[in-house]
């Protein structure tokens, strides 16, 4: 599932993080409110919205406000510090699917986020797809044509990210930022290591490849009649 975490605390964004990436999610993090708001309309797919409610530049109360008047139906959970029974209620009039006091266990927000999920799951998801390449976000299957596709939850993250971004060339920053999270060396091999599992598992046996290395740059996945005048399509 993706997941968007606003909290500007950085040492509990990144347990919050790790946490639900553990769990097989894709976590992108915001620190302030506007940049949440800049990144819910960017063409991702928020499964769930965990937003704190004290946060600079814009609260969390004004982008809880702001995800409903885009007629965004993603749930949202609400942590905050604030815990008395007129903040709750200001949250869940404003559209809030559920609201967690801080400090909290964390068994308790994993289960809460379950929770939210399945309510959201209960509804339409679309599929993601390229050419004969599909990725059901509801049930997590991948097939390839009438292949199925078993993949790790780090390569199903970065499978997820290039779908919701076909087309698109991904830098290493931006798929060590999304993917791996916060702190981690993009500079490592280790990007270019799982894009090669993902690339083998997705493009093997196939007469058009998918995934694309940009010299110098990144990754796009595509499809892509002339990969050879753009791109180089490493093995």
């Amino acid at each position: 599932m993706q997941i968007l975490v606003v909290e500007d605390e950085r040492k509990v964004a990144s347990f919050i993080r790790q946490g639900l990436e553990e769990e097989g999610h894709a976590v992108d993090v915001a620190a302030d409110g506007n940049s949440a708001i800049d990144l819910l309309p960017a063409g991702v797919t928020y499964d769930l919205v965990v937003l704190d409610i004290l946060l600079p530049q814009r609260d969390g109360l004004s982008v809880l406000k702001t995800i409903r008047a885009r007629g965004l139906r993603t749930p949202v959970l609400i942590l905050s510090a604030r815990d008395g029974t007129a903040d709750k209620v200001a949250g869940l009039d404003l559209g809030a699917d559920d609201y967690l006091s801080k400090p909290f266990a964390f068994e308790e927000f994993l289960a809460r986020v379950r929770a939210l999920l399945r309510r959201g799951a209960s509804q339409s998801r679309p599929v993601l797809a390229v050419a004969d390449l599909t990725l059901d976000p509801a049930s997590r299957t991948v097939r390839r044509g009438s292949r199925c596709i078993d993949l790790t939850a780090r390569e199903y993250s970065l499978l997820e990210y290039f779908l919701r971004n076909v087309g698109h060339v991904l830098t290493r920053v931006m798929i060590a930022d999304h993917v791996w999270g916060l702190g981690f060396d993009c500079e490592s091999n280790i990007i270019d290591v799982y894009v090669g599992y993902l690339r083998r598992k997705i493009d093997t046996g196939s007469c058009t490849p998918l995934l694309h290395s940009v010299r110098g740059v990144g990754y796009v996945l595509k499809v892509d009649s002339s990969p050879a005048r753009s791109l180089h399509h490493a093995g």
